[in-house]
């Protein structure tokens, strides 16, 4: 069995979130040059007094291997914040080893220690993770 870790990232992780978002473009069809990140950005708005967003990150054998990427919002409605998932990305050979399912989990724990009530994300129709989601408990927002 491969050791799999979920850790939060740190700045000295900054180019393996790059690195991660270039290969979440890919897998979206995007050109590499339609991202714009880079790891002074990540730096600059992910660490700090007042960070912009947090990352967790999905390390497979001691080589980062997925993130997820979330920063706070707030329902009116409920009257309380709440996470919002940027972004999740597990690479595809990294795939089958549950850490999708534990960066949201992970995600999870936070939203609740931090009194959020919900833990939003869109999905692009096409992707194939859709069913995944739904099997974590999510579900189709009007």
């Amino acid at each position: 069995m491969v050791a799999a870790t979920i850790r939060q990232a740190r700045p000295d992780d900054a180019d393996h979130v790059v690195r991660l978002v270039k290969a979440l473009a890919a897998y979206e069809h995007e050109p590499e040059e339609s991202v714009l990140l880079t790891a002074a950005d990540v730096r600059r708005d992910g660490f700090g007094d007042n960070p912009r967003f947090e990352v967790v990150l999905a390390e497979l054998a001691g080589e980062v291997v997925g993130f997820l990427l979330f920063f706070h919002n707030y329902s009116t409605w409920e009257g309380r914040p709440g996470l919002y998932i940027e972004d999740l990305f597990v690479e595809e050979r990294a795939r089958g080893h549950d850490l999708g399912r534990r960066l949201m989990a992970a995600a999870a724990k936070i939203a609740a220690a931090r009194d959020c009530r919900r833990l939003d994300l869109n999905v692009l129709d096409w992707n194939p993770t859709r069913d995944f989601y739904v099997h974590l408990g999510g579900r189709q927002m009007a």
